[in-house]
């Protein structure tokens, strides 16, 4: 049986370290071997409450589905939740225990030493009850201004001597020179543990690329253990809201005539954009992320998402003219739809002295909910009805909020209103705190059927689009990948026997 551990690396942000990460472990899933996902620190907006109650990076979650296994605090012990460019929410196993800025207490010293500690912890934990952790690391090892300060790539590797892959995204150009180069900026004793490379998103014919992958390792004394093709149809769970400049395609393309249009408003601090891609599975539904008033014209439906700065967001609605373009859709009777930050904006007002601390703000008059912000956040994993149709979501927010009219959205019994459990209908306009209600197949036609009929368009839902089915086909086509691209047997060396030993180091730029 293959033991051991891997830590997946890459020469910048969206390489694909979270996407081969997942390809791998589903790859290891088939051979039979039981294996976790582990992000020792990860940034993103994009979070989840995992089955026991933890708070963990959505990418972890999907990483964990591909493995087969529930997902769990100790895969992602410290999430990290921009809230402006400056600060972060730390979420440290699960829990939110406090803010941090870029050199602030959770990032040197005691804090630093805290978290290092929480992380060693849980990676030994995933150690002791799974046959192969893999990791994923964090932007890039060759970030040399964090290096001091790192849990998540070489700081881990060192720590636990694994070997390390680096990823390159050969789409974005010079892979090569990236790759050379991330290897060389490291210090001799990191450079120790990068025992391999593989480049990702190749376009095209491969012969293309020679002699330069040997030519690399003539150069490194690492192989290329493989070169994986652009994987034009993955919409696997991503960490980053840049991934939404492009997640559905090119947004510069008409609407389809015969499509159901809905139109994402792009938030600065967008979170939990994952929503939305069940929507976008379905045939006939054309999802585009928007950022002005004049885009949302001819939207069927108009998607304000979830947000990690709901007051700040909601003032750059406003400065955008978006506010004024939302209340002439309600007006005008078009559908618009509000999820957790989203909700809480669309309400009359909301009391923050908790997130922005900017005290009592007008929300866009919408809903009639209000919304007060509480030092406790709330993580949770509901189910209900809508009117009769089953759904279940999950809940992480700090603002609650007080409904004053309008009908509930979902219900603990099937059309029963004196049951409300979350959300707010009034007229053309909803709202709920809950997450992922798309990923229910039966609500999710139910509710493009309801948004269809009020655009006048001939939408019909494809009965056979399931959204768990279609989620589990993506990680066996990654895994496929893996196996037809990458020279596994290399990779099952690296996991069970550790770094290569007496490796070159190149000269050091530290």
């Amino acid at each position: 049986m293959t033991t051991g551990s891997v830590l997946v690396a890459g020469t910048t942000s969206d390489a694909g370290k979270s996407v081969l990460t997942a390809g791998i472990c589903r790859w290891l899933a088939r051979q039979g071997v039981r294996v976790a996902p582990f992000k020792a620190q990860n940034m993103s907006n994009n979070s989840v409450v995992a089955p026991d109650g933890a708070e963990i990076g959505r990418a972890q979650a999907m990483q964990a589905a591909a493995c087969g296994v529930p997902a769990e605090a100790a895969m992602n012990p410290v999430l990290l939740k921009p809230g402006s460019d400056l600060t972060s929410q730390v979420v440290l196993l699960g829990r939110a225990v406090g803010d941090t800025t870029a050199d602030g207490y959770w990032r040197a010293g005691a804090g630093r030493e805290r978290l290092l500690a929480a992380v060693l912890a849980a990676y030994d934990d995933l150690r002791s009850r799974f046959d192969v952790v893999v990791c994923e690391g964090a932007g890039s090892p060759a970030e040399i201004n964090l290096r001091r300060g790192d849990l998540a790539n070489m700081g881990l590797a060192r720590a636990r001597h694994l070997p390390v892959i680096v990823v390159g995204d050969i789409d974005r150009g010079g892979v090569f020179a990236a790759l050379y180069g991330t290897l060389a900026l490291l210090e001799p004793a990191d450079q120790a543990l990068i025992s391999g490379f593989i480049i990702n998103k190749f376009r095209g014919d491969r012969s293309l690329l020679m002699p330069a992958p040997a030519d690399l390792t003539a150069r490194t004394g690492r192989p290329v253990l493989g070169v994986v093709p652009y994987l034009t149809r993955t919409w696997i769970d991503a960490e980053d809201a840049v991934v939404t400049e492009s997640r559905y395609g090119p947004d510069d393309t008409p609407w389809s005539d015969r499509s159901l249009r809905i139109a994402v408003i792009r938030l600065p601090r967008i979170s939990n954009f994952t929503d939305v891609d069940a929507l976008a599975l379905e045939p006939g539904v054309d999802v585009r992320f928007v950022t002005s008033a004049a885009e949302l014209g001819d939207a069927d439906l108009v998607i304000l998402p979830g947000s990690k700065a709901t007051v700040a967001d909601l003032a750059w609605l406003r400065a955008r003219a978006l506010d004024g373009a939302l209340a002439k859709r309600a007006a005008a009777g078009r559908p618009v739809l509000g999820i957790c930050g989203g909700y809480q904006m669309l309400g009359t007002v909301i009391h923050d002295e908790v997130e922005s601390r900017a005290g009592t703000v007008p929300g866009l008059g919408l809903l009639p909910v209000g919304t007060c912000f509480g030092a406790v956040k709330t993580l949770r994993s509901p189910s209900g009805y809508a009117g009769t149709v089953p759904v279940a979501g999950y809940e992480i927010h700090h603002g609650t909020v007080k409904v004053t009219g309008g009908q509930p959205w979902f219900t603990s019994r099937p059309g029963d209103e004196t049951a409300a459990l979350d959300g707010c209908l009034a007229g053309p306009v909803a709202g709920t705190l809950w997450h992922g209600i798309f990923e229910n197949d039966a609500f999710r036609r139910s509710y493009l059927v309801q948004i269809a009929g009020v655009a006048g368009r001939d939408f019909v839902p494809t009965a056979g689009t399931c959204f768990a089915a279609a989620r589990q086909a993506q990680f066996d086509a990654l895994a496929d990948a893996i196996d037809s691209s990458i020279d596994t047997d290399a990779l099952l060396r690296l996991i069970e026997n550790g770094p290569a030993r007496d490796l070159p180091v190149l000269r050091s730029g530290i």
